[in-house]
């Protein structure tokens, strides 16, 4: 049984046998023998990619004028899959193989050939044509159908295998990345290539690596700036037919910041003065971290977002108040990218923080607080911390300002020491020292500096002390000493003598300095002098507190009792008080009027402000002192309050304005009048007279109130009293 092909090549052969003179035959009779016109020996290559077109081209032209074409076959591996009949007219000239139906087509120009259409991998073969004329011998074309079959698009995948569609990465700057183009399909093997623009980077070759798929690597290491929105390309391509297959990947990147900068540096800053410091980073992508740093402690602060992460910019504000601790501290500015470990960079400020002085003062390093006696030189020193220095110190005593004066014994040397030369218990007290500079005064806390000294009496006069016998007395002695005494010493000095009292006849309290003898005299023998001593560290006290101890007698009346500031309702009194009788005394004021007692004041001293008289009184004043013995005699004098006036109407006070205006006229006419004469009189030379002008003079009238045993009594016994007249 024959097959398709065998039959269908009988047929053409016998067709072209019967329709074909013998001259024209591939085979002729030659010597007996059948003679096969020879095949082209050269091949001729014809590219096509699949899906496309092939022309295999054959020369159909006869070699001699008197010839023409007669017939075409077209043979694939010597099975005939086209022909073409020029001795048959129309369509059914052309007999084409089943494979081929549809695909395969005769063409004359420009060249002849046979044109495949939808080129198929299995259209892959050697064809040749063999060509009939009538007179000429047969020829044959050997066309190889070299079919393409271009590779699959590219495909890229990062070091993870992860597939990368459109952008790679992100990547961090400094470090590595590896870009893999994988390739699958494709015949012949295609080439695989790595692009950067017009620069080939790396390349792998058709017979390199045989395999189904294909990869090519490119590695990236220690990626710089350059590399980002880099564009790479991975092309594929295996025939100059067609474009290379090709895959673009654009690389991303994350920079590290480039600069920070404290852009904003105000210097200097203040204590208690809100600042604000600016710092600004670029180059980091995304935006850096700004973070701001001092003494090893973050700050808080407001960052300014750029908007958007391709921004490189940041900026951060800082507000902040400086405090006295921070002078001298650098402030540090970081700018770091959270996806880098060693991407901080830094931007620093040295601080310079004006703040007010701070001083302390001191004594000498070899004063004893403790050990300063009158007449010792003491040393004080004042420690000054300020920025900037201060300019100028000054010193304080008790509040009072210390100047620089040797000859009183203060030297202020260097504005930060002060000498005190022979000091004295009145220097003791609080000192200190303020300091200045530019932001303030610094006061220092105050220093009490005590001064040792022996006691001293309080009260410096002698101070007389009534005793009654056979009544206990208490007699006080207080003296000023530092520190305060410990004990204390009384001696009585009388007719008899100088007695020493038993320290069980007496109290001392040490704090308040003072003791408290309980005398009670028993006879007129034991009245005397008491003489108080008390001792502390210092010594014992030099001159003795000196007490007069007399009998205890009623109070002498108040002397000399002056009235003033007399009104038509008050008046002020003030009397000078007589001996006392050696015990407290109270002074005492009776007013009288006609119809009775008006007031009664009682005073420690005798001095008073008597108010709600009443207007145009004769008021009658009576004083005594009054102690525990008794009362003293009376002193009384009258006084009479002055008329309340009533408020004066307009007619007479133009009247008085008249009045006054009138009286200075006359009188600046008289005075003109005078000179005018003296001026005549000295023209005419006469002789000079003299005037005589007498002024009156007013006489004030004092009333002198005397003595009186009681209110009744006369009033010519007491000439003490020098009251204002009424008028």
């Amino acid at each position: 049984m024959y097959s398709v092909e065998c039959v269908r090549t009988v047929i053409a052969f016998l067709l072209l046998a019967v329709t074909t003179p013998s001259a024209t035959l591939n085979t002729v009779i030659s010597g007996g023998g059948v003679v096969t016109s020879p095949v082209a020996a050269t091949v001729t290559r014809v590219p096509a990619i699949v899906g496309g077109e092939a022309d295999l081209p054959c020369d159909t032209r006869p070699p001699m004028h008197n010839d023409s074409l007669l017939l075409v076959v077209w043979y694939r591996d010597d099975n005939p899959v086209y022909s073409y009949d020029t001795r048959v007219a129309g369509p059914s000239a052309h007999w084409v193989d089943d494979p081929y139906i549809g695909r395969a087509h005769w063409h004359n120009l420009p060249t002849a050939g046979l044109r495949v259409h939808d080129v198929q991998s299995r259209d892959r073969a050697v064809y040749r044509c063999r060509v009939d004329f009538h007179v000429s011998p047969t020829r044959n074309y050997k066309i190889s159908l070299d079919v393409v079959e271009l590779p699959n698009k590219p495909v890229v995948f990062d070091e993870y295998g992860k597939e990368i569609s459109g952008t790679a990465g992100p990547y961090h700057e400094g470090g590595e990345f590896k870009l893999i183009c994988s390739v699958t399909g494709g015949y012949p093997t295609p080439r695989i290539q790595w692009h950067q623009g017009d620069t080939v980077l790396a390349t792998l070759s058709a017979g390199e690596i045989v395999a189904p798929t294909r990869s090519l690597a490119l590695v990236i290491r220690n990626a710089t700036r350059a590399h980002l929105s880099a564009s790479y390309t991975c092309t594929a391509d295996n025939t100059l037919l067609a474009s290379p297959q090709k895959t673009t990947v654009k690389v991303d990147l994350y920079l590290k910041p480039l600069t920070v900068e404290i852009i904003s540096r105000e210097q200097p800053l203040s204590v208690g003065r809100k600042s604000e410091l600016w710092c600004k980073t670029t180059g980091a992508r995304p935006p850096a971290i700004i973070t701001w740093w001092l003494g090893g402690k973050k700050m808080e602060a407001m960052t300014k977002n750029p908007g958007a992460d391709d921004a490189n910019e940041t900026e951060s504000l800082l507000k902040w108040m400086p405090m006295k601790e921070h002078n001298g501290l650098v402030l540090t500015c970081r700018a770091e990218h959270p996806n880098f470990n060693r991407s901080s960079i830094e931007s620093k400020l040295p601080l310079n923080v004006y703040y007010m002085p701070e001083s302390t003062i001191h004594l000498g390093s070899k004063m004893n607080p403790n050990d300063i006696e009158e007449g010792d030189d003491v040393y004080f020193g004042c420690k000054v911390d300020a920025n900037p220095p201060a300019y100028k110190v000054v010193w304080e005593h008790n509040g009072v300002l210390l100047q620089h004066n040797p000859s009183n014994g203060v030297i202020v040397t260097g504005n930060t020491n002060m000498a005190l030369r022979n000091v004295s218990r009145h220097q003791a007290g609080k000192y200190t020292c303020t300091a200045s500079n530019v932001e303030g005064d610094g006061k220092s806390q105050h220093l009490h500096m005590q001064v040792v000294y022996r006691p001293l009496c309080q009260k410096k006069d002698m101070k007389i002390i009534g005793a009654a016998l056979q009544e206990p007395t208490t007699v006080t002695c207080e003296v000023d000493a530092f520190p305060p005494p410990d004990t204390f010493e009384w001696t009585l000095n009388n007719s008899a003598g100088s007695i020493k009292v038993d320290a069980d006849r007496f109290t001392v309290d040490a704090k308040a300095g003072k003791s408290l003898l309980t005398y009670t005299p028993v006879s007129d023998v034991d009245y005397g002098t008491l003489s108080c001593r008390a001792m502390n560290l210092a010594g014992q006290q030099v001159t003795p507190c000196v007490y007069t101890l007399l009998p205890a007698t009623r109070p002498d009346p108040p002397t000399n009792c002056t009235v003033y500031n007399l009104t038509d309702d008050s008046l002020d009194l003030l009397c000078l008080p007589g001996y006392e009788g050696g015990l407290q005394c109270v002074f005492i004021v009776e007013v009288w009027a006609a119809e009775g007692l008006v007031v009664n004041a009682t005073n420690e001293a005798a001095l008073w402000n008597l108010r709600r008289l009443g207007a145009n009184r004769q008021l009658k004043l009576i004083v005594y002192a009054v102690n525990a013995r008794g009362r003293s005699e009376h002193v009384t004098f009258t006084v009479e309050t002055a008329l309340r006036l009533s408020p004066r109407t307009e007619p007479q006070e133009a009247w008085e304005v008249n009045w006054a205006v009138g009286v200075f006229l006359g009188t600046a006419l008289t005075v003109a009048l005078i000179l005018c004469l003296a001026l005549i009189a000295t023209r005419i030379r006469h002789r000079s007279r003299d005037y005589e002008v007498t002024l009156p003079t007013l006489k004030n009238q004092k009333v002198i109130v005397q003595k009186r045993n009681s209110p009744q009594g006369a009033d010519d016994k007491n000439p003490d009293l020098i009251p204002l007249s009424k008028e």
